[in-house]
C-alpha cells in the first residue's frame, strides 16, 4: 500500500488550499487597488507562516510551547499596536502550569478557547483571569495552574474542549514597561514532545491549510460588512468578538474609512471614564494593523492629547493636519479601523464626522 505523505499528496493538498485562499484577495468586494492588492499577497503569506507555527511546530498539547500568532510582521484581524500575544496549543482534559515573571507591563490577561481561528465555530471562551486578580510574589514571580477542575491560588479554567491559550499583554508605554516572561507546561510533570510520524504531519500541514483559507475568508467577510457603512464606529454585538478570540474585558468598536485626498475623518470621544486603558487603531483593508513600527497608526489612553474637559479628539488622515492625535493612513484611501474599551467602568461612544482636511 502507498504511503500518502511519502506519495505527496499531503503537501499538494496544502498547496492548493493555499492556492483557494487566494481567491479572498480578489473577491468583487474587495478595493482593486496596487496597494491593496500588493498587501493581500502578502496577507497570505504571513498567514501561511502563521499556520506553520501554529499548526506544524506549536500544535502538540501534550508539550506546549508559546509561540506569537501577532506581531510586527504577522497581523490577524485588527491586531493591537499595543499588545504583545502569545499562544499554546493546549488539551482540556489535561493539566499545565505557566510560571514566569510579572514585569512592569501595565495589563496582563490568560484566556482558554475552544476551536481554532478560521473554522466556522471560531474559538469560543472557556475561562479567563488578568492581572487585576493574579497574586503576584515579592520577587514578582507567579505560577498560574490551567485546568478543567478548580485550583487554588491563581487558576485559568478550562473545559475538556479548551484547545488554545491566547495571552495579551497590554502596553501603555512600550519603551518605558517590561514584559512578562513566560513558560508553559505540563502539570507537575513537563513531558518531551513525541517524535513525528507521518499521519501527524499530513493532518498538522491540513490543519495549517485550513487555517489560512478560513482566517482569510472569516476577515475579509468582516471588512467588506464594515465597508457598507463606512467612516462610522457603530455599536455591535460583542459575542461575535469574543468568538473571535477576544477578551472579556474589551468592549469592540469595528469600522471602516473611505477618505478622498483632501478628507479627514475626525474621531471624538466626549469623555473618558476609568479603564485599564483604551485605544484607536486603524489597519488596512484585510484587517492588518498600518505599519505602528513607522507610522502613527494608533493612539491609547497613555499617549494620547485630551481637551480641557476631558474628552478625546482623533484625526484620520493622509498627510499631517497639524491637530493633536492624528493617526497617519500611510497612502491607503480606505481600510477598516478598532476602537477599544479596556476594563472600562462605562461604555462611550465614539463620534465620528468626515471634515475638510
Amino acid at each position: 500500500m502507498s504511503d500518502p505523505l511519502v506519495d505527496g499528496d499531503p503537501w499538494s493538498a496544502f498547496c492548493a488550499a493555499l492556492a483557494r485562499a487566494g481567491a479572498q484577495i480578489v473577491r468583487p468586494d474587495a478595493p482593486a487597488d496596487p496597494l491593496t492588492r500588493a498587501e493581500g499577497y502578502r496577507y497570505l503569506a504571513r498567514l501561511t507562516r502563521g499556520a506553520l507555527e501554529s499548526c506544524l511546530e506549536f500544535a502538540d498539547p501534550e508539550a506546549p510551547g508559546f509561540y506569537s500568532l501577532s506581531h510586527e510582521t504577522l497581523k490577524i484581524g485588527a491586531d493591537n499596536p499595543d499588545n504583545f500575544y502569545q499562544n499554546a496549543s493546549l488539551d482540556g482534559r489535561l493539566t499545565y502550569a505557566i510560571s514566569g515573571t510579572r514585569g512592569t507591563v501595565h495589563y496582563l490577561a490568560f484566556s482558554t478557547k475552544a476551536g481554532d481561528y478560521g473554522s466556522t465555530g471560531g474559538l469560543a471562551p472557556t475561562g479567563f483571569i488578568d492581572s487585576t486578580k493574579l497574586a503576584i510574589g515579592p520577587d514578582g514571580r507567579f505560577t498560574l495552574i490551567v485546568s478543567a477542575t478548580p485550583h487554588d491560588d491563581n487558576w485559568l479554567p478550562m473545559t475538556e474542549a479548551t484547545s488554545m491559550l491566547i495571552v495579551r499583554q497590554t502596553f501603555l508605554d512600550r519603551t518605558k514597561e517590561r514584559r512578562a516572561e513566560l513558560t508553559i507546561a505540563r502539570h507537575p510533570t513537563p513531558v518531551a514532545p513525541r517524535p513525528l510520524d507521518p499521519a501527524t504531519v499530513a493532518k498538522r500541514l491540513a490543519n495549517a491549510a485550513r487555517f489560512v483559507e478560513g482566517t482569510a475568508r472569516v476577515f475579509a467577510d468582516w471588512a467588506s460588512g464594515f465597508a457598507a457603512h463606512p467612516n462610522t464606529l457603530p455599536r455591535q454585538d460583542q459575542q461575535r468578538y469574543l468568538a473571535a478570540g477576544g477578551d472579556p474585558t474589551i468592549h469592540y468598536f469595528h469600522g471602516y474609512y473611505r477618505l478622498a485626498a483632501d478628507e479627514a475623518l475626525v474621531v471624538e470621544v466626549p469623555r473618558i471614564p476609568p479603564c485599564e486603558s483604551w485605544n484607536l487603531q486603524i489597519n488596512n483593508h484585510w484587517m492588518e494593523s498600518i505599519d505602528y513600527r513607522y507610522h502613527r497608526a494608533h493612539v491609547n489612553k497613555h499617549t494620547a492629547s485630551y481637551g480641557p474637559d476631558g474628552r478625546c479628539t482623533i484625526v484620520i488622515a493622509p498627510r499631517d493636519p497639524g491637530r493633536p492625535n492624528w493617526l497617519d493612513t500611510s497612502g491607503h484611501a480606505e481600510g477598516t479601523m478598532c476602537f477599544r474599551w479596556i476594563g472600562a467602568s462605562e461604555i462611550v461612544d465614539p463620534i465620528t464626522r468626515v471634515v475638510p482636511l
